[in-house]
């Protein structure tokens, strides 16, 4: 697998828009770096796996609240 991913790669893997993704690093949620010119980003893989491991995390946080377990 690849060091980085574009926005394109990350949206497929999440299965969103781009337009989505480029939320998620503009918020910071989604670490990323700017390479070239405007808005050529790149995502490195562990970034990724972090994102979603912790919306594993959070989605699991919310449901325990909601059931007070």
């Amino acid at each position: 697998m690849a060091r980085f991913l574009t926005l394109a790669d990350v949206a497929e893997e999440l299965a969103v828009s781009v337009a989505q993704v480029r939320v998620l690093v503009r918020t910071g949620e989604l670490p990323a770096i700017q390479v070239g010119g405007r808005n050529q980003w790149r995502v490195e893989t562990t970034s990724l796996e972090d994102y979603i491991q912790r919306q594993y995390a959070r989605n699991q946080a919310r449901i325990e609240a909601e059931h007070g377990s």
